[in-house]
């Protein structure tokens, strides 16, 4: 029997946030609707900060950079979609994208709806579903018991973290659950370690999706230095341990990292090993390298 390889693969799903997730889902653009993107929604920075202080609802950046990503044709609506106001009044500093997705969510029953209208605006096949439609932020206990609240504000703790979870407690959106059970093959990051991957992990019952699935799971590791200092300062062997505990077993099965990762400390798990930086920017992955690594990843997993 030959070896599996992406195209053979029915779903994929990959979790993440922002530049990361976009980034892995615009390298493997080309499998289309069998691609789904499960993105964070914590985030309480920048203009999305602003639309929820003012409007409430969940946040929307995330999703608007995967959406940026994976746009192929470009037209008016997409050119709408990545618009920057600029200036300094009130509307400086936003981004059209934000406010669209958030007017539609005023117009639609469900934010999945308004997600599916833009997608289908922008003629992107791949699926996106936040990993929650209910507005929540990140609650963190430092090493000295401080509670620190919000991600912008955990992205610059220096003490090393002992607990995050989410505030309040919300429930996953069904179909991210669902994506996750039917997946053939599942992908964790790149991305900002505390604020990006692990609120997923919180969500109780799609870290229960995870503890059942029996698709390989693939851990993507960043190129670059975290601009959190207190995740800077983990290492790889450090996140998976942390991933696995909030998940509440080992399901990480396979490794894609660039050369310079410390793998030692790594064991028993596939190690894909790879240069993978994009020549022009540094630190972001190179869509054809990832997707390659990737390939070899599920040829080796089977």
């Amino acid at each position: 029997m030959r070896n599996r390889t992406l195209a053979d693969l029915d779903r994929v799903v990959a979790l993440g946030g922002g530049h990361g997730l976009g980034r892995v889902m615009s390298s493997l653009a080309s499998l289309g609707s069998r691609l789904t993107g499960i993105v964070t929604t914590t985030d309480n920075g920048g203009s999305t900060g602003r639309i929820r202080r003012s409007e409430g609802g969940i946040a929307w950046g995330d999703m608007r950079n995967c959406l940026n990503q994976l746009i192929t044709e470009p037209s008016v609506a997409s050119a709408m979609f990545e618009y920057r106001f600029s200036g300094n009044g009130e509307l400086s500093g936003h981004n059209l994208g934000n406010l669209m997705l958030k007017a539609l969510d005023h117009l639609s029953v469900r934010p999945l709806e308004a997600i599916n209208l833009i997608r289908n605006l922008l003629k992107v096949d791949a699926f996106l579903i936040p990993m929650s439609e209910q507005p929540v932020d990140l609650m963190a206990t430092d090493s000295e018991g401080h509670q620190v609240y919000g991600e912008v504000n955990i992205d610059q703790l220096h003490a090393p973290i002992e607990e995050l979870m989410l505030f309040p407690r919300v429930s996953a959106t069904r179909e991210a659950i669902q994506a996750i059970a039917e997946a053939d093959l599942i992908l964790i990051g790149p991305g900002s370690f505390y604020t990006s991957l692990l609120p997923l992990l919180l969500l109780e019952e799609l870290a229960q999706a995870l503890r059942r699935t029996p698709a390989p799971v693939v851990f993507i590791s960043n190129l670059g230095k975290e601009l959190s200092p207190a995740a800077a300062n983990l290492s790889l062997a450090e996140k998976l341990a942390i991933m696995e505990q909030y998940v509440g077993r080992k399901i990480i099965d396979a490794v894609v990292v660039g050369p310079k990762v410390n793998v030692s400390a790594v064991t028993e798990r596939l190690i894909i090993q790879e240069v993978l930086e994009a020549g022009d920017i540094p630190y972001r992955h190179d869509r054809h390298l990832l997707r390659a690594a990737l390939e070899k990843a599920v040829q080796q997993l089977g």
